[in-house]
């Protein structure tokens, strides 16, 4: 069965990328448009150059694609379901966690569904 051995080394890689705080909420960001990197930093409270490192791992593990515009970088998502799969998570979690109230989760979920402007 070398094909699942592929694919689960696929997976593994495509979650070591997304497996960080920042990348997780900038997927969310970027769930349903592209934005620029001044954009995501202000949404997130991050500073720019940390936005700008996470998008470019992003980018060379084919998660983000960017657009130039000028002097503008935006980014959009590839694969826009990624963001399905970390509102699913939401769920797991919502089991695993005691120290975070019900009514953070449903915030965080509800935030994370809201369509976008």
């Amino acid at each position: 069965m070398p094909s699942r051995q592929v694919i689960a080394k696929e997976l593994a890689e495509i979650f070591k990328i997304i497996a960080h705080p920042d990348r997780i909420r900038i997927i969310e960001e970027l769930r349903s448009d592209e934005k620029d990197v001044n954009t995501l930093a202000q949404a997130l409270d991050l500073p720019g150059p940390r936005v700008s490192q996470h998008l470019a791992l992003m980018r060379a593990h084919r998660v983000v694609e960017e657009r130039r515009d000028g002097r503008h970088h935006y980014y959009h998502l590839i694969q826009p379901e990624i963001a399905g799969w970390i509102v699913e998570g939401v769920d797991f979690v919502e089991g695993r966690m005691t120290g975070v109230s019900k009514t953070a989760i449903k915030s965080v979920r509800k935030l994370w569904t809201a369509p976008t402007a």
